[in-house]
């Protein structure tokens, strides 16, 4: 069950030539795809490009009619490896992935793919998950481009731009018999806008063809002595023949101005941030005619010398914008500039950040220090200009610093909020029993993971020493298998565990005899990259083999101690499992499996299911906790050993009790794990459960009517008791 349903959207995909399509960006790299006779797609599913997968399977009827495959791989690396059809025959295959940790995942089947070079256009979208709103460490694709020589295209972020990437993404492939890398930025995947199509066009050579006659061509094998010509073939034709594509077709863009002594080189995929950067300091107009002239690299890789040459000659001063490090573009450039000789000066990482997202307020501080350095009376009189000697580490944190300044007050009242698990997480009860069971054994060695539950990091629960890759925590503890007092402990997710954890992880701990504890976090879905199906899911997939169990592929590795909690929100029994699995004499790895379902993915299938019985006029329940106040005793255990963003503090209403209390607000879902786990998982007594019925039965109206005027009364002849006792109480004098 994927994060959303583009099954409304994907009918777009059938329109004719010449149709104007509007939608966000993922879905026009679709229709390229189908629009340049693509034969397979593959992938592995992570932010910017999770929904490109959910479109691709949600388009596979258009996709089977057009006889085009499409697979969601187990792995980035098994996405990488579906593209060998096309080192050998005349297909079009295009994979995707999240980058870059999928590429350094893929970099094996890459590396193979980038050194015997491919007949068929072979495209390679990432998902360049870099700057502010990244979720992984702060890297670029450009490097592994380099290293393997995979041609790396930047294109602008608008939809004409994207979709002509994919076609010329392709065609230059096959004429340089190359893999080619397209990059998605964050908000590039996101993008909203129209572009006129083209038609779709079914594979002109299919794989069913492959298959009724199968060839092989021994010198696209990385083997001796074809490997060592794949180098020479790679530098000294496919990068000729690449440069040429790219010099004919134009793919690189050129902007006139009309202060032609100074020049500006950048990405594509930061032009439109570099234009309102502009457009802030009246160097450009509201329709992105920038005074500077630009040059657009949509190419990332190769650099073009020729154009780079035409572009500096007669200019003064050149601006470079690349975000991060190392500065790639910044060097080749200089080197290109001083081979020819030309006087041109160079200036990037002196003038902008050394490394982060190159936001609008960074890039306005650059372009207005560059230009009023070599002329001054271009610059917007209102601001004045400061040499900063001294820059923040990355924009964000200078976005921090000015909003703090602006607002000083909200540091005082406003508490920070790590990142956390939902409202109702199943991975919750699993870390405050584990936090219990501490309490009692002592602290132990504990590797992360990454996934939802390495949230379990942050407060309240304060556990993981290390993540190290996806499905990698039951190897990150591998060193600690020694004996000792204490064992130590790796978490992994599901979707890892299917990744790269049974084999690097649960299998290398059996064939090492590891006396150390995994616990395997089963919440029926991929859910840390949008609730994707699994081969552990238990749901029925038309399209997708579910329902094969952890259990059965960790013992088939060999584990003989396995428990499976099949309620992670029972507290009572995840702590016996861990006690007993950090306590047993037997020797060997120990695997605890706590099911409970992703509680998003929950929530998206059973609130239509009940706003359509509501409808319906059918008896529907909405339940929800509450906190007596007047029995709680302001421990805030419930907060202390369950972090749940439901709970929050109230004023008792007491003067007698001056403490706030817990309170229950309206994000709540009923899961019942803060009463479970206050006062050391016994429940709470101020904890209380209500049932909110809709479209109630007559007897059950009446139950009601009958339940308030009851207690109405009880509360009346309380209320004359009170004040008959205040009545008759003897007055102090």
């Amino acid at each position: 069950m994927a994060e959303r349903s583009f099954a409304r959207e994907v009918e777009q995909l059938r329109v004719p030539a010449g149709t104007t399509f509007r939608g966000e960006g993922i879905l026009a790299v679709t229709k390229a795809l189908l629009e340049c006779g693509v034969g397979y797609v593959a992938g592995y599913q992570g932010a910017p490009i999770s929904h490109l997968m959910d479109v691709l399977a949600d388009a596979r009827p258009i996709l089977d009619e057009l006889g085009v495959h499409f697979e969601s791989s187990a792995s980035e690396a098994c996405a990488a490896a579906t593209l060998a059809p096309s080192m050998t025959y005349p297909i079009r295959g295009a994979v995707t992935w999240k980058s870059t940790v999928g590429t350094n995942v893929a970099s094996d089947a890459l590396a193979n793919l980038a050194s015997g070079g491919v007949v068929g256009g072979s495209l390679i979208i990432v998902g360049e998950d870099y700057g502010e709103g990244s979720s992984i460490m702060q890297e670029r694709t450009h490097a592994f481009a380099m290293k393997s020589q995979i041609w790396l295209l930047d294109p602008r972020p608008n939809l004409p731009s994207i979709v002509d990437a994919v076609h010329h993404g392709f065609a230059l492939s096959e004429a340089s018999q190359s893999p080619v890398m397209l990059e998605l930025r964050i908000r590039a995947c996101h993008v909203h806008g129209s572009f006129v199509t083209r038609e779709n066009r079914p594979p002109t050579f299919s794989l069913r063809q492959a298959l009724d006659a199968p060839k092989r061509d021994t010198s696209r094998i990385v083997l001796p002595p074809a490997s060592f010509m794949h180098e020479h073939e790679k530098v000294l034709e496919r990068w000729p023949a690449a440069v040429r594509y790219i010099e004919t077709h134009q793919l690189n863009e050129f902007f006139d101005g009309d202060i032609d002594e100074l020049g500006i080189v950048m990405l594509g995929g930061l032009y439109n941030n570099t234009l309102r950067a502009l457009m802030h300091e009246n160097l450009a107009d509201l329709y992105g005619r920038s005074r500077i002239p630009l040059y657009v690299m949509n190419v990332a890789y190769p650099i073009i010398e020729s154009e780079v040459l035409k572009f500096c000659e007669g200019k003064k001063a050149v601006l470079v914008i690349e975000e991060g490090q190392p500065d790639y573009h910044e060097q080749a450039l200089n080197a290109v500039l001083r081979r020819a000789a030309l006087p041109t000066l160079l200036h990037g990482k002196d003038l902008l950040s050394m490394a982060g997202e190159y936001t609008v307020a960074e890039l306005r501080r650059g372009v207005r220090e560059f230009a009023a350095r070599y002329r001054p009376a271009s610059v917007a009189v209102a601001a004045p200009i400061s040499i900063r000697r001294e820059r923040p580490a990355s924009a964000a944190a200078a976005a921090g610093a000015a909003m703090r300044a602006a607002a000083p007050e909200l540091a005082q009242v406003v508490p920070a909020r790590p990142p956390g698990f939902c409202t109702g997480c199943p991975e919750r009860p699993i870390f405050s029993s584990l936090t219990l069971v501490q309490q009692d054994l002592g602290e132990h060695h504990i590797a992360g993971d990454i996934g939802c539950h390495l949230f379990a990091a942050m407060p309240p629960f304060h556990l993981g020493a290390s993540t190290m890759g996806y499905g990698l925590g039951a190897s990150s503890a591998a060193a600690f298998g020694i004996p000792a007092s204490k064992r130590a402990i790796a978490i992994m997710g599901d979707g890892g565990f299917w990744h790269n954890g049974l084999t690097s992880g649960i299998a290398n701990a059996v064939f090492n005899k590891s006396d150390g504890v995994t616990i395997i976090v089963d919440n029926n879905y991929s859910a840390a990259t949008g609730g994707q199906d699994i081969p552990s899911s238990r749901a029925n997939n038309p399209q997708r083999s579910t329902h094969h169990p952890i259990e059965a592929a960790v013992r088939g590795v060999g584990v003989q101690w396995v428990r499976t909690i099949t309620d992670t929100y029972d507290v009572k029994a995840m702590r016996q499992a861990l006690r007993e699995a950090l306590t047993t004499e037997f020797q060997g790895p120990k695997v605890i499996i706590a099911q409970s379902e992703c509680m998003l993915n929950r929530q998206r299938r059973e609130r239509p299911q009940k706003a359509a019985a509501t409808a319906r006029g059918e008896r529907v329940i909405k339940e929800k906790f509450g906190v007596d106040a007047a029995v709680c005793s302001g421990d805030h255990a419930c907060m202390r050993v369950s972090g749940c963003p439901s709970l929050t503090l109230r004023p008792s209403g007491d003067p007698l009790k001056p403490d706030p209390v817990a309170q229950v607000d309206d994000s709540c879902v009923a899961c019942g794990h803060c009463g479970e786990v206050a006062d050391a998982a016994v429940l709470c007594p101020s904890f209380y459960r209500i049932e909110w019925v809709r479209n109630p039965r007559p007897w059950e109206v009446r139950l009601d009517r009958l339940r308030g005027a009851l207690t109405g009364w009880l509360q009346r002849r309380r209320a004359r008791s009170l004040a008959d006792r205040s009545l008759y109480a003897p007055q102090r004098p």
